[in-house]
Formats: structure tokens, C-alpha cells, sequence
């Protein structure tokens, strides 16, 4: 079984395919927001170094989010074309999820912090257990001082992942004591690995059912509104 992975959901491109095995082949690149532009090229030199015709791929994995609205939207939108053509299911997996997966094997809790803009982070807490990470809080959004507050609330030991978490290290360090993690991002290898131990339950779903996790209306919508108020 052959999966196919997307994830847009940050400044970074990446795709991956890998099945059983592990992770076959992987891009990865940052690139701001030209994720239009690169996702096809993408895939298509990871079939091609994978030696991989798209064809072959048994079901096709996606990040839903949060992360940044065009982004995920470009990443959402290719994996679904894809899927329909292939007319194979897709698995769906938070982007916070793909940051705290690689951290399984620490006693911390774990804390992916995703820079939301506008002075405000994507964020939810996990914790160890057998063969991975378990999701202990809701994801949500909102200003450092909130993640802050959550963390004192909680009063544990914690590891913060993510690139919120190194834009803001100043400020969560002022208001709790916590390790910040290097430069992690999202990445597709983990999206594959992910989706792999789903697909093996056949724990999909079809094209269509596929809903992104956005926590925050669309820069667009929030203007409209602004303006409708002022007005």
C-alpha cells in the first residue's frame, strides 16, 4: 500500500510517498507562500525520483491544519483532485498532530505552537503513550497570554514545538518555565507515517468528507466584518 502525502499547511511545501517500508521519497521546501506554484513540480519529482507512477498510490493523505489559510487550501485542493482521479480514499491529520508525533519519546508534555499571525498562535497540548502521542486539549487559537495561561494552569513539565514557539520563545519564557524545541515544522514524512498506521484499520474517509481545521475565520472574512462594523 503506497500513500501519498501533502502538507501546505505552513511557509513549507512538503510531500512524501512511503508505505510499509517507511518514507520512499520526500521534498521538502520553503518557499513563503508560492505553494501554488511548487505543489505540482512537487509531486511530480517525488514519483519520479521514487521511481513511482501516481497511479500506484493506494490513498492519499492530507494536513488539514490549522496553518495558514492559502496554504492549506492549495495542499486541501491538490489531494483531493488527486484522490478523485485516483478514485482512492484520503486520511486527514492536524498539522499539530505532525509536529508532536516526532517528540513521542519524551515525558514532557508536548506543545506544538504554530504561528498564527497577527500576534496569536495555533496550539494544543499532548502526552506520551505506547507508540506515540495522545492529544490532552482541544486545538485552539488565541494570543501568547492564553497559551501562557494554559501552561501555568496545567503546571507540568513541557516541551513547546513549532515556529510559534520560537517567534514568541521571548514571551512564553517570561511567563512559564519550558524547553522550546529547535526548528520544527510539519513535514510529509511524518504525514506518511501517520496515515500509514490509519490506512492499515482502513481508517479513511472519501474525498469529499475531507474538512480542513481552520480555529480562525479567513483574513477576508474578518476584514468584511471589520468594515461592516466601522461602516
Amino acid at each position: 500500500m503506497l500513500i501519498l502525502g501533502i502538507e501546505t499547511a505552513t511557509e513549507r511545501v512538503s510531500v512524501a510517498i512511503g508505505g510499509h517500508e517507511g518514507v520512499i521519497g520526500l521534498f521538502e521546501v520553503t518557499k513563503g507562500r508560492r505553494h501554488a506554484e511548487t505543489i505540482v513540480p512537487a509531486i511530480e519529482f517525488v514519483c519520479r525520483q521514487s521511481g513511482i507512477d501516481l497511479e500506484e498510490i493506494s490513498v492519499v493523505a492530507v494536513d488539514v491544519g490549522p496553518g495558514l489559510f492559502t496554504g492549506m487550501r492549495v495542499g486541501l485542493a491538490s489531494a483531493k483532485a488527486i484522490a478523485q482521479a485516483l478514485n482512492v480514499p484520503m486520511i486527514g491529520i492536524s498539522s499539530l498532530d505532525l509536529l508532536a508525533f516526532p517528540c513521542r519519546l519524551t515525558d514532557r508534555v508536548v506543545v506544538p505552537v504554530i504561528d498564527a499571525r497577527k500576534n496569536e498562535v495555533f496550539y494544543s497540548m499532548y502526552r506520551q503513550v505506547p507508540g506515540g502521542v495522545q492529544q490532552v486539549s482541544e486545538p485552539t487559537v488565541g494570543p501568547v497570554s492564553e497559551l501562557v495561561a494554559d501552561l501555568l494552569a496545567r503546571s507540568q513539565d513541557v516541551l513547546c514545538v513549532g515556529d510559534g514557539a520560537l517567534r514568541y520563545r521571548e514571551e512564553i519564557l517570561e511567563g512559564f518555565h519550558c524547553e522550546i524545541g529547535g526548528d520544527a515544522q510539519p513535514s510529509a514524512a511524518q504525514l506518511v507515517q501517520l496515515a500509514h498506521a490509519r490506512a492499515l484499520r482502513e481508517d479513511w474517509v472519501n474525498s469529499w468528507e475531507i474538512e480542513p481545521i481552520y480555529l480562525r475565520a479567513p483574513d477576508a472574512k474578518i476584514n468584511w466584518s471589520t468594515r461592516a462594523t466601522r461602516a
